[in-house]
């Protein structure tokens, strides 16, 4: 669920029909993500048919109990295996050094870094891959950007309205504020192609409030990246 941030006002909660910037960057540092650098996301295909799915739910209420509420869910065409409907994407990224963070540049081994996140996809991620919500539980998985025939691949275009992007936070931006980034994005053959947050256009940008960069420091709160593969050998009983 890529939830629309309009219907939450409301208490209720409707998704996008497209994945935001923000949710696959979540999903990236859910593989792998060190303060070291920054996941951008370049594209993403969408691989089955969009459908959508509406529940009656009863969230907590912070006064106590249940309230009733209508959420609007995102799914895709059923899995031939098991018969659940699935929504299906497959992800281009790449990660940049966080030039914010030059007390973290003994880590920037971009070699070790990618070693890292690749063995890490493999496993299916060091956390937990959840779709938006924390309900809509997902899976990763290593994939060729382009392979295989998806539902969309002969549309020309399909335009969406005004959608949530991105956030800026303080570290990546270098300014102790945290802002949010819209856009109107556009599915081209089945590909959506990302901006950058910093080439938001400054009327699509809205500043929220002022937040403090978290402060990281090797070997104090963050272990050095040649430490991780030791680690890792280590949790596995094995050679990574």
């Amino acid at each position: 669920m890529f939830t629309d941030p309009i219907t939450r006002v409301g208490g209720e909660k409707c998704s996008y029909h497209l994945p935001t910037y923000e949710a696959l960057k979540g999903i990236a540092k859910s593989i792998y993500w060190k303060p070291t650098f920054i996941w951008y996301i370049d594209g993403a295909r969408v691989m089955r048919r969009i459908r959508t799915q509406t529940k009656g739910m009863k969230p907590l209420d912070y006064g106590g109990g249940n309230t009733l509420a209508i959420y609007t869910y995102l799914t895709g065409d059923a899995d031939p295996a098991t018969g659940e409907p699935r929504a299906e994407y497959q992800v281009r990224a790449h990660f940049e050094w966080n030039r914010y963070r030059p007390e973290l540049e003994r880590d920037r081994n971009d070699g070790k870094h990618f070693e890292i996140a690749k063995r890490s996809l493999e496993r299916g991620g060091r956390q937990d891959i959840f779709l938006g919500t924390r309900e809509c539980q997902g899976y990763v998985e290593p994939c060729d950007f382009g392979s295989g025939e998806g539902e969309y691949d002969d549309l020309d275009e399909l335009q969406y309205g005004l959608m949530f992007h991105s956030f800026d936070y303080p570290d990546e931006t270098g300014e102790d504020r945290l802002a949010s980034n819209f856009w109107q994005p556009k599915l081209v053959h089945g590909v959506l192609n990302f901006p950058r947050p910093n080439e938001i256009q400054a009327g699509h940008k809205k500043d929220i409030r002022a937040m403090v960069t978290k402060r990281f420091g090797l070997e104090q709160n963050l272990q050095y990246v040649d430490v991780e593969p030791h680690q890792g050998t280590a949790s596995l009983g094995g050679t990574v």
